[in-house]
């Protein structure tokens, strides 16, 4: 069965926030409670950041007692490297998976370490932009998704430097397509990318298959300078870049699938991500993700 059969089955989360080991416990953190209490429109779903060698945090565990949705996103794996693939770590997140029952797997598909795993490692950095790349990442996406059972979508990620001959939505239209999956789109990693590749923010949206972008992310950047080199700090504060909100305001249209969209938002207080979630919730309010998210806030009929 393909992918684009495969997504009528996935779950339709709307709108949520994002969280990692750790970060509820930052001086002004999202207080997850709370926004599920008070913002069903905009805690639709838990995405739950998961390196293996820590585990999941209270928070995490307290949403998914609570009855949250969730997806996990991945730490700690390069896709494209077979040996990551090992039995133990395969055995965590198969662990990991009966405790948040995600709806499905995610993760920024890069290099989330060089040389060895190693725990607390985390370095991140975006793929090198090659066909040879591409195919070698798919077969990884491949092999998660059989080793799993759910569904594995590749996110782009960040980065300041990118390496290869490829766009990089070209790249993972190549990935999507031979690993025959969905997508998880960052606006503000793409718009990172067209910012440092000298490109305007929409340059070659439309070589990407926007049926199959199930998620979408959206944080806030701020702009650095170092040296007179120019760059944008991804720091999931609520100060959302306008090329991040003209990337998401473009491809709404068009993503018929869009299940799910974060706000990454999660080490700032909720009263300060508001008027970020009000502004999702109005660009992507005739897709999928959109629809629930209003759903949530509308008493059901007598």
């Amino acid at each position: 069965m393909s992918f684009l059969d495969r997504v009528e089955d996935l779950p339709v989360l709307g709108i949520g926030v994002s969280t990692e080991y750790g970060a509820g416990d930052s001086p002004g953190g999202l207080d997850l409670a709370a926004l599920q209490a008070t913002e069903p429109r905009f805690s639709g779903f838990l995405e739950v950041g998961v390196e293996v060698a820590r585990g999941l945090d209270a928070h995490a565990l307290g949403w998914v007692q609570r009855g949250g949705r969730t997806t996990y996103h991945f730490l700690d794996v390069n896709l494209d490297e077979p040996e990551d693939f090992d039995a133990p770590w395969l055995d965590a997140v198969r662990g990991f998976i009966a405790a948040l029952d995600p709806a499905w797997l995610c993760g920024d598909a890069g290099l989330w370490h060089f040389g060895p795993r190693d725990r607390g490692h985390m370095l991140l950095l975006p793929p090198i932009l090659s066909d040879d790349a591409a195919t070698a990442m798919a077969e990884g996406i491949v092999r998660l998704r059989e080793e799993t059972g759910r569904e594995v979508l590749p996110e782009n990620p960040p980065g300041h430097v990118f390496l290869g001959d490829l766009h990089l939505l070209d790249f993972f239209a190549r990935v999507c397509e031979r690993a025959d999956t969905g997508l998880l789109l960052d606006a503000a990693h793409l718009a990172l990318y067209q910012r440092v590749m000298g490109h305007g923010p929409l340059d070659g949206l439309d070589h990407l298959p926007a049926d199959r972008v199930v998620e979408c992310h959206v944080a806030g950047g701020v702009p650095r300078d170092t040296d007179g080199f120019a760059w944008i700090e991804d720091d999931h504060t609520p100060a959302v870049l306008p090329d991040t909100w003209t990337i998401l305001e473009a491809l709404a249209p068009r993503a018929t699938e869009l299940r799910a969209v974060v706000f990454e938002c999660e080490r700032n207080p909720l009263a300060a991500c508001l008027p970020g979630f009000a502004r999702i919730a109005a660009l992507v309010a005739d897709t999928p993700a959109g629809r629930a998210a209003l759903a949530a806030t509308t008493p059901a009929s007598p």
